[in-house]
């Protein structure tokens, strides 16, 4: 075995063998051939997919969000329909079905992954990057751009009702919310709505009422969408609010942080650079998968995304 430490000076592994024997003018083209290799193992990646994943459907308001920024990237999007909700799970439980879909992820090549779903990013977060090579993007809460527009110092947040006892919430609002009167509420019921495709109508109208009437009886003047599914129900939302509350996700915020890792890491697809997969159709562009029934799921990705979506299921390794 070669050690690094004994090599000559300016050398690398790669000429270990060669010490006597090569010219310089050799050396110097075989460094051109490293750099070309390196380039185009960078050009692969930039290439490569996005992966998104969630425990469900909601993770799909995020890839709504990304290809509005990244629209010539290419995406897989898995949704954990099997084991949806993750609230209702244990912190061990949700780190292992992170890394599963992850693995899954990183199986169909994805370059980097977006964790669309808040309590996995809360949770799993830091497993994830220690145990992949992959960049990751988590979800946060947006506290801080609330907490800058509230007018009268009052915020609702909406969260699933695992992510109100979260230490992760409660720093968030410690460090941007001070002085602010925060109420967080439970509203695990608006899952169940958007995994069942009830995006509208008067049931839902009903549930989405009831719901956030602890946060509208405050007297709240922006409420944070602190779960990936409760975009979905926007229009509801806006409805029973009567536009009087500002209505703030992280999907936006998310978009432009992964727009900005991959730019950081030289990930950015040849597309986004020149333009030239615009007219790519959607099927190109994004493959669905689930854990789940896939035909239950294409019909409500096809609901939130707003074009038809044929998904496919993922078998467990």
């Amino acid at each position: 075995m070669n050690d690094w430490n004994t090599l000559p000076m300016g050398q690398g592994p790669q000429d270990a063998t060669e010490t006597h024997h090569t010219h310089p003018a050799r050396d110097a083209e075989r460094s051109q051939r490293i750099l070309d290799h390196e380039r185009s193992q960078q050009a692969g990646k930039a290439e490569a997919p996005i992966g998104v994943f969630d425990s469900g459907a909601g993770g799909l308001t995020i890839l709504s969000a990304l290809r509005q920024e990244l629209p010539h990237e290419t995406y897989i999007y898995f949704g954990d329909t099997a084991h949806c909700p993750y609230g209702t799970r244990s912190d061990a439980e949700i780190t292992a079905l992170s890394v599963r879909a992850s693995r899954f992820l990183i199986e169909q090549g994805a370059k980097l992954i977006v964790v669309a779903c808040n309590i996995a990013s809360q949770t799993a977060l830091s497993t994830l990057r220690a145990t992949f090579s992959v960049p990751f993007v988590g979800v946060v809460p947006a506290v801080k751009p609330a907490a800058l527009v509230t007018r009268k110092g009052r915020i609702g947040i909406a969260v699933t009702n695992k992510a109100t006892r979260t230490p992760y919430l409660r720093q968030l609002i410690n460090k941007f919310a001070e002085g602010i009167s925060v109420y967080p509420v439970d509203c695990p019921e608006l899952v169940t709505l958007v995994e069942q495709g009830e995006l509208d109508g008067p049931f839902a109208e009903k549930v989405v009422q009831e719901a956030l009437q602890p946060l509208l009886a405050e007297d709240v003047d922006v409420i944070v969408l602190g779960c990936t599914h409760f975009p979905a129900l926007l229009p509801i939302i806006e409805r029973i609010t009567s536009n009087r509350v500002q209505i703030i996700d992280s999907g936006s915020a998310v978009a432009r942080r992964t727009r900005s890792v991959l730019e950081a890491e030289a990930m950015i697809s040849p597309a986004s650079l020149n333009g030239t997969v615009g007219t790519l159709a959607r099927d190109t562009q994004l493959q669905v998968w689930c854990s789940g029934d896939p035909a239950a799921f294409s019909k409500v990705a096809g609901r939130i995304l707003g074009y038809p979506v044929v998904a496919w299921q993922a078998t467990s390794s």
